[in-house]
């Protein structure tokens, strides 16, 4: 059974940074893309980085060039770095993933207040 466990958000002031982290399990982890989605209050979900099986990312203009998705297939494992925190970073951030399914965890609360 798919699972993805997300952890790391918190109550950070502007400009400061957070590492989120996604543990999965229950499918060949090296093998499938995965993603980090936010959601903020009163707002759609958005997709904000996408990591390839191989590695290659990409990101929203949002946080292009402040958030940096990984994966440590050892780990089975994502993360995403997140620096320069804003205040319209504040969300719940969802760890994705399809295998003809759409996969999500529960969300982690990233607040971005002073």
């Amino acid at each position: 059974q798919v699972q993805l466990v997300e952890s790391g958000g918190g109550l950070v002031q502007p400009g400061g940074s957070l590492r989120l982290s996604c543990a999965a399990s229950g499918f060949i982890f090296s093998i499938n893309a995965l993603d980090w989605y936010r959601q903020a209050p009163d707002k759609q979900r958005e997709l904000i980085a996408v990591i390839t099986s191989s590695g290659s990312a990409n990101y929203a203009d949002s946080v292009k060039g402040r958030f940096t998705i990984s994966r440590d297939n050892a780990k089975n494992t994502v993360y995403l770095q997140m620096n320069s925190l804003k205040p319209e970073d504040t969300a719940v951030y969802y760890c994705h993933t399809f295998r003809g399914l759409d996969y999500w965890g529960l969300g982690t609360q990233v607040t971005v207040s002073s």
